[in-house]
């Protein structure tokens, strides 16, 4: 199904943040303000075609209704391997004095999120994302714009079953590492030298149980406050920060 960026701000922050494009469908009614300047021009900048439309297809392709005559359909997002992710890793790692960063995530739902995760990662130099193919947050407008851009410098494989790709990491030498909370480690005292896969669990459920069982050691963030948890995305850039202070 095409993701649709509806709305004439929305559309420029589209092109600010690098969301690949498609097309640009404007309504063949719309005068031309400030605004629309400004997508016209970008769209040429860009090679963008834009093609006008009437309205009833615009509010037919909209899931909100929030168009405002004005429509980019985002290009498919270029899903890299599990097996380059990890010949990424382990070719930083010879680069690195034998360390190297992947993070799964465990069935994350939110895009927004899944784009705050991987500015974190490649903040901190990690070689790759590993999501779910299915019953998970992709890659769509909204990750771009929560990463900031950062989305298209880090390679995202999507997988049919985390366990095996937990399992492939483990047997290229990676330590795996469930961050949750439910354990009694503090990640100040894991130990996260060397090459290190971090998994994030749902927003909601956090790490599944199966892949739980498949990890080699778990560690959880120490929280002073009255808040039971940090959002995700949070408590991932802190897990990954320590990382690279133990590796640093």
């Amino acid at each position: 199904m095409a993701d649709y960026i509806e709305g004439k701000r929305p559309v420029i922050e589209a092109f600010r943040t690098g969301v690949p494009m498609r097309r640009i469908l404007m309504g063949d009614y719309m005068k031309r303000d400030p605004m629309i300047e400004d997508i016209m021009r970008k769209a040429k900048r860009n090679g963008v075609k834009v093609i006008q439309v009437p309205r009833a297809e615009l509010d037919e392709k909209s899931a909100r209704g929030s168009h405002q005559g004005v429509m980019a359909e985002a290009a498919p997002f270029n899903y890299a391997g599990i097996g380059k992710v990890i010949d990424d890793a382990n070719k930083y790692a010879e680069e690195h004095d034998g360390r190297a960063l992947v993070v799964l995530c465990d069935h994350l739902t939110d895009a927004g999120n899944l784009g705050a995760i991987s500015r974190s990662c490649e903040a901190v130099g990690a070689s790759g994302l590993v999501i779910p193919n299915k019953r998970s947050a992709r890659v769509e407008a909204s990750t771009y714009k929560s990463s900031a851009g950062a989305i298209t410098h880090v390679p995202v494989a999507q997988v049919s079953n985390i366990v095996q790709a937990i399992q492939r990491l483990q047997e290229e030498g990676f330590w795996v590492c469930a961050a949750t909370e439910h354990t009694d480690d503090v990640v100040w005292d894991a130990n996260l030298k060397g090459k290190i896969a971090i998994v994030l669990g749902n927003e909601h459920d956090g790490v599944s149980r199966l892949v739980l069982e498949r990890c080699d050691f778990f560690a959880k963030l120490p929280l002073e406050g009255e808040v039971a948890s940090l959002n995700v995305a949070q408590a991932a850039t802190a897990v990954m920060y320590e990382w690279l202070r133990q590796n640093r």
